[in-house]
């Protein structure tokens, strides 16, 4: 859903802008309710089907407390925010998931109120991080998973800005179920609904029910609606039934390139080739869920697989580990789903990637080979801990890599050569604990980049991964 909070500061307010002001008064105007309960300092995330704002409340004791107020578009499907709300009231206020404080709804607006919790950006610490801070901050990732995964609810959007964190009070919380899905086993009736898992459909909001695909009213398909003329007086305008009369049969006129007529028999000839036959290219374009954001989409949602579980999820969390140990965010960053698929290669290696995909039954193919790269030596070369490989050594030079540049790649600031902040900045790591991190943090990161979601390792199982123990 791509919100993206802003940065919290404690101790000041940063001066709202006039867009923000014209915001909050649009939606004062819009759900009235509001201003009798919040004062609406500012606009804390927006995104494409949502904004937040950060509303005060004055409480029975006479204290003043902070809200996080989600208001959704108006456009919104009302089971899709119904299932929002239930996975909120359902799973959330534990295990580091976000709960649900009420509800305001007007017409077609809705507000969603919730805890508001201090934070940082992720962009901000994640130069700062110790490696135990990273060990907690996965773990308590892994917590929230396992605990919405129990109720077969499915996030599909973990990214670094949906899960907040409090460097200082070391606090967590899961947020934003605007896409969720449920598994085959849900618990949550609406979202059996969005995942077509339910063919009754049942009414939201204690209304009629609006997730009915019935019309209205029922149409005499023997009558047909004809639109008056444009010059017709607007005071005047009525509809006029006629007998319907068939259609004729014309010849299309079209001059764009169409695909040629092939027997569906035919076997597809273009398998392991760089080229496309007319069999592949008279199929229907298969239909399967691509939500999330780029970047965290794991393999078998890039390859449109139909079947996604769970698994998804902790492909985004490895991805979000990737990040913490290499010390660069985003780490992937690609401007379509090949792109997508060919950096997790560079990483993950195609014969490997190519294999996976035929478990789920989906054929790459790949122009070049290219090897598996060890995710130790990957991450401490990105840290600068140890020197690059050289480019005839390797084909994925890390110079030139598909990974963005993070805060590694930021001038420090600093006088002196190149070698001394070098040393100055690996000297700030081992304080850190950089200079001692286990194979574990490895091994973990392998299992949940696992290329195979049916063999990737689930939220229960990582946390009872040697990486954790004494937690």
């Amino acid at each position: 859903m791509d919100v993206i909070p802003s940065v919290c500061k404690n101790n000041g307010r940063r001066k709202v802008s006039k867009d923000v002001e014209m915001d909050i008064e649009y939606l004062y105007e819009a759900v009235p309710q509001l201003s009798t309960v919040f004062h609406i300092r500012d606009k804390i995330g927006e995104g494409t089907f949502s904004s937040v704002y950060l509303g005060e409340a004055l409480m029975a004791d006479g204290r003043k407390e902070k809200f996080a107020l989600k208001h959704l578009i108006p456009t919104s499907h009302p089971v899709r925010i119904a299932a929002e709300l239930q996975c909120l009231t359902v799973a959330g206020g534990r295990e580091n998931v976000m709960g649900v404080t009420y509800c305001f709804r007007q017409n077609d607006h809705c507000v969603i109120v919730m805890p508001y919790m201090e934070h940082q950006t992720f962009v901000e610490v994640i130069g700062l991080l110790s490696f135990e801070d990273v060990r907690q901050y996965i773990y308590h990732l892994l917590k929230a998973l396992r605990h919405i995964h129990q109720f077969g609810i499915i996030h599909r959007d973990i990214k670094p800005t949906n899960f907040l964190y409090n460097h200082l009070e070391k606090k967590f919380a899961l947020v934003d179920f605007g896409l969720a899905q449920g598994t085959a086993d849900t618990q949550m009736e609406l979202l059996k609904d969005l995942s077509g898992l339910c063919r009754t459909p049942r009414a939201v909001f204690g209304e009629r029910n609006l997730n009915s695909c019935a019309p209205a009213r029922t149409i005499d398909p023997t009558v047909e609606l004809v639109k008056p003329s444009k010059t017709e007086d607007p005071a005047n305008r009525r509809f006029i039934s006629i007998p319907r009369r068939p259609l004729p049969v014309r010849t299309p006129v079209n001059n764009k390139r169409t695909n040629p007529t092939v027997n569906l028999g035919l076997t597809c000839s273009c398998h392991t080739t760089d080229r496309v036959c007319n069999v592949c290219m008279s199929r229907k374009q298969q239909v399967a869920p691509r939500a999330g954001t780029p970047g965290f989409r794991a393999p078998e949602v890039l390859t449109k697989c139909p079947n996604q579980g769970t698994a998804i999820d902790i492909w985004s969390a490895g991805v979000i580990l990737l990040s913490l140990l290499s010390g660069r965010y985003p780490f992937f960053k690609a401007s379509d789903d090949l792109i997508a698929l060919t950096q997790i290669m560079t990483i993950r290696g195609s014969k490997e990637t190519i294999q996976a995909a035929g478990t789920f039954g989906k054929s790459v193919v790949c122009s070049r080979e290219l090897p598996r790269q060890d995710l130790r030596t990957l991450c401490e070369t990105l840290r600068g801990r140890r020197p690059s490989p050289d480019d005839e050594a390797t084909p994925q030079d890390y110079r030139d890599s598909p990974v963005s540049a993070g805060p590694a790649d930021e001038p420090s600031g600093r006088g002196g050569s190149e070698d001394d902040r070098g040393l100055a900045e690996v000297g700030v790591q081992d304080e850190r604990g950089w200079n001692q991190v286990p194979d574990e943090a490895y091994d973990l990161l392998d299992r949940l980049l696992d290329l195979n979601p049916a063999t990737r390792i689930t939220a229960k199982q990582a946390l009872e991964h040697p990486l954790f123990a004494g937690l």
